[in-house]
């Protein structure tokens, strides 16, 4: 069955541009240009994939962002906006979208970034030999509850984070090179010379060690990558 996609935009001039490509492509498209119609859509369709804008009309991108996150946790977002500061692009992030494209774009870079999303998921669909159930000693990672604490307090993760500790607990004690990361977490081969993977490990850091006083330790590899050093040596299962 070909991917279906949600495009939430009311540039009607971008949208159909958007909209006339992936169907080259092969995709089903819905295009809506409001956040209450995007939240209808998926109410009562399957989606693939979402790229949404963040100003819209009514609702806010960023708050059907947040809608679609406490509903649908792992549907990839890719936000599509003339917002280009960096604030702007953290903001998407921390609220959960998987990836971020400011206008103007060309279209081969959005097919591409539409295909990785794609990819990524797949990936985690059809992960079958990963265990449900990370543990490091005192921290716990579920998988399929979606859950993580550490000295029995939860840590509030975004998608992202979550999926970012998830792969640093199922490589314990290896040297990870960014690009590495940036393939297996974000689903592309490429980080356009941003420190996107550095703003999520802090990110991280911060959640384990300040929020639950976690001995788990992400330590920088001098020109490589990461590396995850399990609780006080404990081993990871």
């Amino acid at each position: 069955m070909d991917a279906h996609i949600l495009l939430v935009e009311d540039e009607a001039d971008i949208a159909s541009f958007i909209q006339r490509g992936l169907k080259e492509e092969g995709y089903v498209v819905t295009w809506v240009a409001e956040g209450e119609q995007a939240l209808e859509e998926l109410r009562s369709s399957s989606v693939d994939v979402v790229l949404l804008d963040i100003r819209l009309p009514g609702i806010s991108g960023m708050e059907v962002l947040k809608q679609v996150r406490d509903r649908l946790p792992q549907l990839p977002v890719m936000m599509l906006t003339a917002l280009d500061a960096v604030e702007d692009r953290v903001a998407g992030l921390r609220s959960g979208a998987d990836d971020y494209l400011p206008k103007p774009f060309d279209f081969e870079e959005l097919l591409a970034r539409v295909e990785a999303l794609l990819r990524r998921a797949e990936h985690l669909d059809g992960d079958s030999d990963a265990p449900d159930v990370l543990r490091a000693g005192d921290l716990r990672l579920d998988r399929a509850a979606h859950t993580c604490t550490c000295n029995g307090t939860p840590l509030d993760l975004t998608p992202k984070e979550f999926d970012l500790l998830a792969y640093f607990m199922a490589h314990p004690g290896e040297a990870l090179q960014r690009a590495q990361i940036h393939r297996d977490v974000w689903g592309h081969d490429f980080d356009r010379g941003t420190n996107l993977i550095d703003v999520y490990v802090a990110y991280v850091r911060n959640k384990l060690n300040e929020t639950a006083c976690c001995d788990a330790c992400i330590e920088t590899v001098r020109g490589v990558g990461y590396r995850f050093v399990p609780t006080n040596n404990a081993d990871v299962s």
